[in-house]
């Protein structure tokens, strides 16, 4: 077989007619042993770049990566060089696509790296983003120190304001002809307010024109591939810190961008040029912890269940952030169970006091780690006014809901009842 048809995507999902479902499909999609003498895990393409069976081959591979010819929409890319493209790096965006069901998916080295190059690929000067706050601290600087470099205008809003609000603040911003992108981060990072994805894809069409369609991005990071899927509710596209859930050991950097092939397709292009692709360790990395995506992320949220509950009923608390104690019948609750399928394992909540009891409560914690990132098997903790959203204005950070006494809590797999414990015992000395 030559390389073209070895790394060829493979379309069998089924048996007897049955489709086979993302946690099934995590074995094996897209790769076969014979490929590799036999291996039964995809190996690690540990190569800068690929031998040609042939001069033609290699003219061929060229003019379909760079546009070459007319139509090159049916013909698969074959492998030139790492850069490019390379066996680990296709296999984890064909099973990635499975989860969102996505046409198509880039892998990046980082989720700062998905994120800047969805940006870069689809704005241009003159531009304008519309986007929730708070996001994360990374994303947060991007859009208001590097976009607005570049000649890109930038409109936040708070996650909460009502679709219609915002649309008046469009309106009343003097730049709505110029939108360009909404995007969206929800649950967002640390505060998990919602946003109604559908809401704003719709605000998105009655600012698209048949000359530009305005995009709609969503980084799903908090709840990653398992409990929301944004392209089901109008999103165009998908963005993950893959370090977090899709990684979730604590020992990668990664990122993701999904969406339709057309636009992956631009987004890849910027990728090539920006050098920004993750490597073959990293890739490999992330097969692996695929195939426990389900189980790591369906335990994390069960721990996080009764960890919230508790959280309610101490003293010490004054409030708990997570979607499992919205308020029926509340906007954000509808919100909830229109696009969410689980509360996720994220919770935040304040302290009694402030920062001072904040900072003892954090270095009280044993099992329970003082780190930033989130979604590993392990369960850490942090201070956002301080650390992850410090360089967010104080004036801003209060606005957003972000404050002195808030502690961020990425729930792991330990057992629940050890969690609570370290927890508690943290508590007692804040």
């Amino acid at each position: 077989m030559t390389k073209k048809q070895i790394f060829k995507k493979s379309r069998v999902v089924t048996i007897d007619g049955k489709k086979l479902r993302p946690e099934s499909l995590m074995m094996s999609y897209g790769y076969h042993p014979e490929w590799s003498e036999g291996a039964l895990k995809c190996p690690i393409f540990q190569t800068s770049t690929f031998v040609f069976e042939s001069a033609e081959k290699g003219k061929a591979f060229f003019e379909i990566a760079y546009g070459l010819r007319d139509d090159v929409s049916q013909e698969q890319l074959g492998l030139i060089y790492s850069r490019l493209n390379n066996p680990d790096l296709e296999i984890l965006e064909d099973r990635l696509t499975l989860w969102d069901e996505a046409e198509d998916c880039a892998v990046f080295e980082s989720g700062m790296g998905a994120i800047s190059s969805c940006f870069t690929t689809f704005l241009k000067p003159g531009d304008l983003v519309l986007f929730s706050e708070p996001v994360y601290g990374g994303t947060d600087y991007f859009l208001n120190n590097i976009l607005t470099k570049f000649g890109i205008d930038v409109l936040g809003f708070q996650a909460q304001t009502d679709p219609a609000e915002v649309e008046q603040m469009l309106k009343r911003s003097g730049k709505a002809d110029r939108l360009a992108m909404v995007y969206i981060e929800t649950p967002a990072n640390p505060t998990n307010d919602l946003v109604d994805i559908g809401a704003f894809s719709d605000l998105a069409k009655n600012y698209s024109t048949s000359e530009k369609r305005v995009l709609v991005a969503i980084d799903n990071t908090f709840l990653g591939p398992l409990w929301q899927h944004p392209l089901k509710h109008g999103a165009d596209l998908v963005l993950y810190s893959a370090t977090k859930f899709i990684g979730g050991h604590s020992d990668v950097i990664a990122g993701a961008c999904l969406g339709s092939a057309e636009m992956i397709k631009d987004v890849k292009a910027t990728r090539t040029f920006f050098g920004a692709m993750a490597g073959p360790w990293s890739g490999w990395l992330l097969l692996r912890s695929l195939e426990t995506l389900k189980m790591r992320m369906t335990q994390q949220m069960e721990n996080a269940k009764i960890v919230a509950d508790f959280l309610t009923t101490h003293p010490k608390i004054e409030k708990v952030y997570y979607p499992n104690l919205l308020k029926e019948g509340s906007k954000q609750y509808e919100v909830y169970k229109k696009q969410c399928l689980s509360p996720g394992s994220m919770i935040s909540f304040d302290i009694k006091g402030g920062e001072k009891e904040a900072f003892r409560f954090l270095n009280g914690l044993s099992m329970i780690k003082l780190a930033v990132s989130l979604g590993g098997t392990e369960s850490l903790a942090e201070h956002p006014a301080t650390m992850t959203h410090s360089d967010i204005e104080p004036a801003m950070q209060k606005a957003m809901g972000i404050t002195e006494k808030m502690v961020r809590l990425s729930v792991g797999v330990e057992n629940v009842d050890d969690i609570i414990a370290c927890i508690n015992h943290a508590l007692e000395n804040a």
